[in-house]
């Protein structure tokens, strides 16, 4: 009897947290730093972590902390780059193995608040290469990782099919009319990736989802500034 009800807290509980929502489609947001540790006290594997924590050298490149980017919007406060424990703990095991091969990981982007992604698709409403808002991104669950891949000699990025963030068709990671030395760098960042439970985006060769049917990770929409903080008390109280 006691464990019913238990289990019945936990499903009322779960139904408050989902029934969370502040947009126009409905969508089950997270969207206060009470409902997402309410979400992490039932299941630790969604506590939100700093990527540097995990992969200390993994360089940091956050494209949307500054005007630099394709919407020509500095879109975050500061570079920050957050993701859910389990993608962090996976990208450190991908590293792992991508340092043996010479190689590192470059972060353009992490979690990214459902907000961002309203705005991005406001400025470029594509709905090929932009998270759409009536669906909610894999960003905004925290587990999808913007990347490519640098020499550790050099520092240098490797040759990749385009830039980051280039809407075209040879960000298409199966597009083949490229050079051999490039494609055998997006298959080495593919065949790695794919090893330590990422899969890559249909049309974007830098961006990976990781892939972790054993629970669903809620679309947020806390601040990145305050889910920055957030990381950092815990983990100063956590020492």
């Amino acid at each position: 009897m006691i464990r019913f009800i238990a289990f019945g807290l936990i499903l009322f509980s779960m139904g408050r947290i989902l029934a969370q929502s502040s947009n126009p489609y409905g969508l089950p947001l997270l969207s206060n730093l009470e409902d997402y540790r309410q979400s992490v006290a039932l299941d630790s594997n969604k506590r939100m972590v700093e990527i540097s924590d995990f992969v200390p050298n993994a360089v940091l490149d956050i494209k949307y902390s500054s005007t630099e980017n394709v919407f020509y919007t500095q879109l975050y406060p500061k570079a920050i780059a957050l993701t859910r424990l389990p993608v962090a703990k996976a990208l450190a095991e991908a590293q792992k193995e991508f340092n043996r091969h010479g190689v590192g990981l470059k972060i353009y982007d992490g979690y990214r608040p459902y907000a961002v992604t309203v705005q991005m698709f406001d400025i470029l409403p594509d709905t090929v290469y932009m998270g759409l808002p009536w669906q909610g991104s894999k960003h905004n669950r925290g587990i999808a990782i913007d990347l490519t891949l640098i020499d550790l000699n050099t520092g240098k990025e490797l040759k990749m099919p385009t830039p980051f963030d280039a809407l075209v068709y040879a960000s298409h990671p199966e597009f083949k009319k490229l050079p051999e030395d490039v494609l055998q760098n997006r298959e080495l960042l593919k065949s790695v990736m794919k090893k330590h439970g990422f899969a890559v985006d249909p049309v974007e060769w830098w961006h990976y989802n990781y892939l972790d049917a054993s629970r669903t990770f809620e679309l947020m929409d806390i601040p990145i500034d305050e889910m920055e903080r957030e990381v950092l008390t815990f983990k100063s109280q956590n020492k």
